[in-house]
């Protein structure tokens, strides 16, 4: 059975990483992925795949993107069905929020609240995270840029021994869109 897949590349063309979107779309399809399309220069391509492993696709293109590239790419790879789930999940009132105000990071596995212990939460107000499956809904009402939360939230006592990748809901909303149509 063919399913729609998102593919969340991490840290691409930020500080020399470069993977241009053409040279993706190639290299996925090569990997015999199918409808391979790109959603902005950060690294969200969409595909079909009659493979129903996301970690075995992830790793195969983590494999493929450093061969190619010359550089490791930490890559999660989630169908169409989980992005929906994380998107009608949404514990915060996307609909009045700008894209900016609100991201999702996508963790390779599940975290509990415990990683989290250690930060005193009220101290962030009005900024404020909240927990899904395998995903971090991070509500910043001045945006990411100026953010003390999300700066925490990256330090390596929160994210160790993770793939993480954080897209603004506007990136959410158009993957969850791609992977439907």
């Amino acid at each position: 059975m063919t399913t729609h897949y998102a593919a969340l590349l991490r840290g691409i063309n930020v500080g020399g990483k470069r993977v241009p979107m053409a040279e993706l779309r190639t290299l996925m399809e090569g990997l015999g992925l199918d409808a391979v399309r790109t959603h902005l220069q950060s690294g969200n391509a969409v595909f079909t795949s009659d493979e129903d492993d996301e970690e075995k696709l992830a790793a195969h293109l983590e494999q493929a993107l450093e061969k190619h590239f010359g550089f490791p790419v930490a890559c999660l790879v989630r169908d169409g069905a989980y992005l929906k789930a994380v998107a009608d999940a949404c514990p915060f009132p996307a609909a009045t929020l700008t894209g900016k105000q609100l991201h999702a990071t996508y963790f390779s596995t599940p975290v509990d609240q415990a990683r989290f212990a250690h930060l005193d939460q009220p101290a962030f107000l009005p900024e404020e995270f909240r927990l899904g499956d395998r995903v971090l809904y991070l509500y910043v009402p001045d945006g990411l840029g100026r953010s003390r939360l999300a700066e925490a939230l990256s330090r390596p006592a929160v994210t160790r021994g993770l793939v993480a990748t954080s897209r603004n809901w506007n990136t959410v909303t158009k993957l969850v869109e791609l992977t439907h149509e």
